[in-house]
C-alpha cells in the first residue's frame, strides 16, 4: 500500500473522531454510556464514508519463470508404420532429455487428417494433412514462445501444400523418417470421367501417368471395363518428360455399374507397384424415351418434331393415329397430341387413367369444343380467325434453363385459338405477340400434375422456327436443344419420393464409405422416429449383412468403413412400410498413403528453412536436442504479475455505514434526543 494512502486513512480516522467528539461532548457535560455509544456509531458512519472515498488498495507482485513450449507433432498415418521403432525411439529420447525439460514444456500431438492430442500412436490414419495441424498450433500458441518439431515422412495427400505455409512467426523443426532413397516409380493419377453414361453412347475418360526417376522408361497403359480391355497405349517417359496424359472415349454397351481399371505395367526397378493401378466407376443407364406423335393430318411440323427430338440418341419418336392399338400406347412415355379432334377421345381417356405426360399442339384443324371438355386444366375461347402469332420468351420462367434459346427474328406461327384460361397452376414459357404487341396470353405453357406433366402450345408451323435456326447459325442446335429440354422436363416425374438416398458409386478406400438417406412421412416432413435397415451383399462372395441406419441431424446414415474392398449391392427398407430402394457401389483397394515410396525430405527441409528452424533425421537426434537446448531463442523468461486488490469490500462497508447511522438514529429517538 502506498504511503499517501496510509496518511489519508489516518486523516480520515482523525476527522471521524473529531466529528463524533464535537457532536456529543463539545459543551456537553453528560458523558454517560449512551453518549459514548452514540459517538462510536457516529465515528463508524463518518469513517466508513471517508474510507469509501479513499478506496485504499494494495498491490502484490509475483515472479514466475516461463518456459517455452515444445510441441512434438507426430505423423500417425499408415505411411510411417514401417518407421514406428524410429519414431518411438526419437520420442523417448526427447521426453527423457533433462536439458529439454529444463527449457521447455513438452506437449504431444498426433495428426493424420486432423490434429489430436495423444500419448500413444496407432499409425492407422488413412490420410495426411500437414498444413492444417501446423496452422492450428501456430494459432494456439501465438502469444507464447514456442516451437514445433514435426516428425513425419513429409508426404501429404490432402489439404493445402505445407511448403507454402504463410505463418513463419514460429520456427518449425523437422525430423524426417522413412526411406529417403529415390526409386524409379510409375503412378496413375486421378481419373476424370462421367458419373453416368447413356447406353450405346461414348463417354470420355481422362487421366495421366507420372514417372519419377532419372532414366528413360517405356510402359504400357491399359484401360479395362470389367474383364475386357478397351484401350491400350505404349508410352515413353523420362526425367524431362515425366508426365503423359491419357484421353479416350469408351463405348457404353451394356446397362449397369461398370468398374473401370487404369493400369501401367511395372518397370524393372520399380519398388512400389500399388500406385500403378487406379479404379473408378461409371453407371450406364438406358434413358431411352419413347415419344409418340399422334396426328390425323400430315404437316411439316411432325417431321420437325421428330428430327429435333431424335437429335438426342436416347429418344425415339414414332407416329401414331388416334385409333392405334393400345399396345402402342403402352410403349409410349410422352404423347404429342397434334391438333386433336373428337377422334382423340379414347386417347385422352387413356392419358387421364395412366397419368401419361403429354404436349398438346393446337392449330386450325383443332376441335376446341372437344378439347375444352376432354380435360379440366384449361379452357380456350373459340371463334377467332386464323392469324399470325409471334412467340416471346418469358424471362421469369425457371422450371428449366431457357437462357440459351434465341427466339428473336423467328417467323410467326399460325393460330386461330382465342385467349386461354387455366383452372390449375401453370407456368408460362412463351407469351403471344400479335403485330408487335404482347397480348398477355400464353403461347406455350406447362403444368405439373400429381405425378405427370402437361403442356399446351397454341400455334402450328413450328417447322419454320427450326428452319430459321439453321439460317441463323448453320445448324439446328438452338431449336433442337430447346425442344429437347422441354421433352426432358415433360418426361420427369413430379411425384416426390418419401425415401431418398445419397451415396457414391465408388469409394476409394472403406474409410470414406458412407450412405445417407432421408425419409419423409405422408405429409412430407422428415420422420426421425422411423427405423431404416440396410442389407449389404458382397457380389464377389455373396456374403450379406444387415444393420440399422443411425439417425443423425436431419438424415439417416450407414457407416460402411468396416467393409473390405469389393463390389457391393444394397437395399434400404423402412420398417413397417412398403418402401425400399436399392443401389450398388464399389469399394476400391486404394490407399493414398501407399502412393509414395520414399520420404520427401527435401520439402521437410524447405519447410524448416523457411520458418527459421532446422531439419534432422532420426540418426541426428542428439544434434537436435543440443540445438534446442542451447539456442538463445528458447531461454526461459522471468515473468512478473502485479495483482491490485481493494483493501475493503465496499458492499460490507456500505452495510456497516447504514447500520451505524440507523442505530444512532434509533437510540436518539428512543431516548428523546433531538
Amino acid at each position: 500500500m502506498q504511503t499517501e494512502t496510509v496518511l489519508l486513512i489516518l486523516l480520515a480516522t482523525i476527522v471521524a473522531i473529531s466529528v463524533a467528539l464535537f457532536h456529543y461532548f463539545f459543551k456537553n457535560k453528560n458523558r454517560g454510556k449512551l453518549y459514548i455509544t452514540l459517538a462510536f456509531l457516529r465515528f463508524l458512519g463518518v469513517f466508513g464514508i471517508l474510507l469509501l472515498l479513499i478506496n485504499p488498495k494494495f498491490s502484490k507482485t509475483t515472479y514466475t519463470v516461463e518456459k517455452s513450449v515444445l510441441t512434438l507433432l507426430t505423423d500417425n498415418s499408415t505411411s510411417v508404420k514401417n518407421s514406428e521403432e524410429d519414431i518411438k525411439s526419437v520420442l523417448s529420447s526427447l521426453d527423457n532429455a533433462d536439458e529439454l525439460k529444463n527449457r521447455f514444456i513438452i506437449n504431444h500431438y498426433a495428426f493424420g487428417e486432423d490434429l489430436e492430442p495423444t500419448d500413444s500412436l496407432s499409425f492407422t490414419d488413412k490420410l495426411t494433412n500437414i498444413y492444417k495441424p501446423l496452422s492450428s498450433l501456430n494459432e494456439a500458441y501465438r502469444r507464447k514462445q514456442s516451437t514445433v518439431l514435426l516428425i513425419s515422412d513429409g508426404n501429404q495427400n490432402v489439404g493445402r501444400d505445407y511448403a507454402y505455409i504463410t505463418d513463419t512467426s514460429k520456427p518449425v523443426y523437422t525430423l524426417t523418417v522413412g526411406d529417403t532413397t529415390a526409386y524409379e516409380d510409375v503412378s496413375i493419377g486421378p481419373i476424370n470421367t462421367n458419373t453416368y453414361a447413356f447406353l450405346n453412347n461414348k463417354f470420355p475418360l481422362e487421366t495421366y501417368v507420372r514417372y519419377q526417376g532419372s532414366g528413360e522408361i517405356s510402359t504400357k497403359v491399359t484401360i479395362r471395363v470389367g474383364n475386357q480391355t478397351v484401350f491400350s497405349e505404349q508410352i515413353r517417359l523420362s526425367e524431362s518428360n515425366n508426365l503423359k496424359s491419357i484421353e479416350t472415349l469408351i463405348d457404353a454397351n451394356t446397362v449397369g455399374l461398370k468398374k473401370l481399371v487404369v493400369s501401367a505395367e511395372q518397370i524393372p526397378s520399380e519398388k512400389n507397384t500399388v500406385n500403378n493401378t487406379r479404379e473408378t466407376t461409371v453407371e450406364v443407364i438406358d434413358e431411352k424415351t419413347n415419344v409418340g406423335i399422334v396426328s390425323e393430318v400430315l404437316h411439316p411440323d411432325l417431321g420437325a418434331f421428330k428430327k429435333a427430338i431424335e437429335s438426342n440418341e436416347q429418344r425415339k419418336v414414332y407416329f401414331l393415329k388416334p385409333n392405334s392399338p393400345k399396345e402402342k400406347w403402352d410403349d409410349t412415355y410422352i404423347f404429342i397430341l397434334y391438333e386433336p379432334t373428337r377422334n382423340f377421345s379414347s386417347l385422352f381417356d387413356y392419358i387421364k387413367n395412366n397419368k401419361s405426360s403429354h404436349l398438346i399442339v393446337t392449330g386450325v384443324n383443332t376441335d376446341f369444343n372437344f378439347l375444352n371438355k376432354a380435360q379440366d386444366n384449361f379452357n380456350i375461347e373459340q371463334g377467332y380467325p386464323a392469324q399470325e402469332v409471334f412467340g416471346q420468351l418469358n424471362p421469369g420462367f425457371s422450371n428449366f434453363d431457357i437462357s440459351d434459346f434465341e427466339i428473336s427474328g423467328f417467323p410467326p406461327l399460325t393460330s386461330d385459338a382465342g385467349p386461354i384460361t387455366f383452372q390449375s397452376a401453370y407456368d408460362v414459357l412463351l407469351d403471344t405477340e400479335i403485330k408487335g404487341v404482347n397480348i398477355n396470353s400464353p403461347m406455350l405453357s406447362i403444368m405439373d400434375g400429381n405425378s405427370w406433366r402437361k403442356g399446351i402450345w397454341l400455334g402450328t408451323d413450328i417447322w419454320r422456327w427450326r428452319a430459321q435456326t439453321y439460317r441463323d447459325t448453320g445448324d439446328f442446335s438452338n431449336f433442337d436443344t430447346f425442344l429437347g429440354k422441354l421433352v426432358r422436363y415433360l418426361s420427369g416425374n413430379s411425384k416426390r419420393d418419401r425415401l431418398n438416398l445419397e451415396y457414391n458409386n465408388l469409394f476409394e478406400g472403406s474409410n470414406a464409405a458412407i450412405i445417407t438417406a432421408t425419409y419423409f412421412d405422408q405429409a412430407y416432413l422428415f420422420d426421425p422416429n422411423a427405423t431404416l435397415n440396410i442389407t449389404i451383399t458382397n457380389k464377389d462372395n455373396a456374403n450379406s449383412s444387415k444393420r440399422s441406419m443411425a439417425i443423425m441431424n436431419g438424415y439417416y446414415q450407414a457407416d460402411l468403413s468396416d467393409l473390405s474392398p469389393g463390389d457391393y449391392e444394397f437395399s434400404i427398407n423402412v420398417e413397417g412400410e412398403n418402401i425400399s430402394k436399392n443401389g450398388r457401389f464399389v469399394i476400391s483397394d486404394f490407399d493414398l498413403e501407399k502412393q509414395f515410396v520414399s520420404s520427401d525430405y527435401k520439402k521437410m527441409a524447405a519447410l524448416a528453412n523457411s520458418t527459421g528452424g532446422s531439419s534432422f533425421f532420426p540418426s541426428q537426434i542428439n544434434q537436435l536436442i543440443e540445438e534446442l537446448a542451447t539456442k538463445d531463442t528458447f531461454v526461459p523468461r522471468q515473468k512478473s504479475v502485479e495483482n491490485v486488490v481493494s483493501l475493503v469490500d465496499y458492499r460490507i462497508l456500505l452495510a456497516i455505514i447504514v447500520l451505524a447511522f440507523t442505530l444512532e438514529w434509533f437510540l436518539r429517538k428512543y431516548n428523546g434526543l433531538i
